[in-house]
């Protein structure tokens, strides 16, 4: 029978060997070389200008093998949420066609410099309050203290990143899916501890559509003119400068 140390560093060994079969496809996948539109509500129009831009990224900033393993989960669990959906009765698109090699549904804006691709569309369902077709999903995972907190306040109220990019998907979805603006998102959240679920609907908020949109534009511009936007704080010691991937780069930077 192995002993603990024995089982201990078999664990290190395979991990480490999945890890770095994970960095290294990450490694080779193609840049995206456009302005994400779940992005646009990051509060640093900067880091947004460094994203776009593809700029590298501090040592030791890049995605570890352990943060890729919680992305691959998040798909996971969204694949399961659309199975339980379906099973309840919702008729819910996510590609076209509904074939699984089917394009994603999304929309492309300012020359392909600005793009998104949306969760699921759906087409109808069950009688819920609130909820008309068609209507866009989108669905989030979440650890539990972050789950509870927006289920206890809702999504506008505690992710405004999320509540930004459902405003920006109903604005530009428009115009393929009729309707989507005029009729709240289903919005959907997974616990990712304890398999809870947390849905409510988000109507459409025009006013920060146009201000992410208009916050897209401006960091597209800059990048154009070579000219730096503003930091999102004063101090690196800000929260969001702590966590961000170009914080060595930013702050040697003038401005």
């Amino acid at each position: 029978m192995l002993d603990f140390n024995s089982r201990s560093a078999t664990a290190l060994h395979v991990n480490a060997a999945i890890d770095a079969g994970l960095e290294a496809q990450h490694a080779a996948s193609a840049p995206r070389a456009y302005l994400g539109g779940s992005r646009l509500g990051h509060a640093c129009e900067r880091a947004l200008q460094f994203e776009f831009l593809d700029a590298p990224k501090d040592v030791g900033a890049g995605f570890e093998g352990r943060t890729l393993r919680i992305f691959a989960i998040g798909h996971a669990l969204e694949d399961l949420a659309v199975a339980w959906l379906r099973a309840a009765g919702f008729a819910l698109y996510t590609r076209r066609g509904n074939q699984p090699d089917g394009e994603q549904f999304g929309f492309s804006v300012a020359g392909g410099r600005i793009r998104g691709h949306v969760d699921g569309i759906l087409a109808g369902g069950p009688p819920i309050p609130g909820l008309a077709f068609p209507a866009l999903w989108e669905c989030k995972t979440m650890n539990a203290r972050t789950w509870r907190e927006t289920a206890a306040k809702g999504v506008l109220a505690t992710r405004p990143v999320y509540a930004a990019q459902i405003a920006v998907y109903q604005a530009y979805m428009d115009a393929a899916v009729p309707g989507v603006a005029d009729h709240p998102t289903l919005f959907t959240a997974i616990n990712k501890d304890t398999a809870e679920l947390h849905h409510e609907l988000v109507p459409f908020d025009a006013a920060l559509a146009q201000r992410m949109s208009d916050r897209a534009v401006r960091v597209l511009r800059a990048c154009e003119a070579g000219d730096l936007l503003p930091r999102v704080a004063l101090s690196r010691d800000h929260q969001d400068c702590r966590q961000c991937a170009w914080a060595q780069r930013c702050w040697g930077l003038p401005g």
